[in-house]
């Protein structure tokens, strides 16, 4: 059975997930982390995807990136899964993968989802009770978006939006952190990208699957899914 494409538009931000084969651990020391964000800097960069948060876990990996073309986030991904799986098998004189396998995604509504998922990203080390407090993690966006230190992010206008001045912007990134994330959503995020959704509300959804010509959220059982009409001339997608 052919595998499901991938949902994903042009300029459009995805969240996705890589894992280590069998919850393994993919990070072992310091080195192993800075070698992966290096990488993943260079082929964002190559390939067309823009990062807007991130955060390195033990055994797997969150990213927050928009896409330039149709297959940048699968070049990207393939290109720097090949560079660090060689890296790890060199230096730990291993063989074999390291990745299980497809990296799972899921396509945004920006307006709904995207600083929700920049906090989904940055407060995995917090719900994982690895700390009390995203600042204390070294391996994630969090300094950078919240505190202005140095990274491999480039923010998304939604982020640009929270004020003009940067010291604004940090101040009230900050102020979203001030609570965890709601079980809802938090399940909602976890559902769309496990599954290869789209993370929107039903308008969104429709939009996107007469765009794609093919089903974007999970299906009702006993409901075969119906081939959408044709999509609409291109002002009137998302207006």
């Amino acid at each position: 059975m052919p595998r499901r494409a991938r949902i994903q538009l042009p300029g459009f931000p995805v969240h996705l997930i890589q894992r280590g084969n069998n919850r393994s651990a993919c990070f072992y020391a310091e080195e192993d982390y800075r070698f992966y964000l290096d990488h993943l800097n260079e082929q964002a960069a190559k390939h067309g995807c823009t990062l807007h948060a991130y955060c390195l876990m033990t055994n797997h990996v969150h990213l927050l990136l928009t896409p330039e073309k149709d297959d940048s986030l699968g070049k990207l991904m393939k290109a720097l899964g090949q560079r660090y799986v060689q890296y790890v098998n060199r230096t730990y004189r291993r063989s074999g993968t390291l990745w299980e396998g497809r990296f799972r995604s899921c396509l945004l509504q920006q307006e709904a989802y995207v600083l929700a998922c920049y906090r989904y990203i940055e407060l995995n080390p917090v719900r994982a009770c690895m700390v009390e407090h995203p600042a204390e993690y070294r391996w994630s966006s969090y300094r950078a978006n919240a505190q202005g230190e140095e990274g491999c992010i480039s923010p998304h206008s939604l982020y640009l939006a929270l004020g003009q001045q940067s010291e604004v912007r940090h101040a009230a990134y900050r102020e979203l952190f001030r609570h965890e994330l709601e079980p809802g959503l938090v399940d909602e995020i976890r559902q769309a990208t496990n599954g290869n959704f789209v993370l929107g509300d039903g308008r969104f959804a429709a939009e996107v699957e007469r765009m794609l010509g093919r089903r974007v959220v999970r299906g009702k059982p006993g409901r075969p899914f119906k081939k959408s009409s044709p999509p609409p001339a291109s002002g009137e997608l998302f207006a």
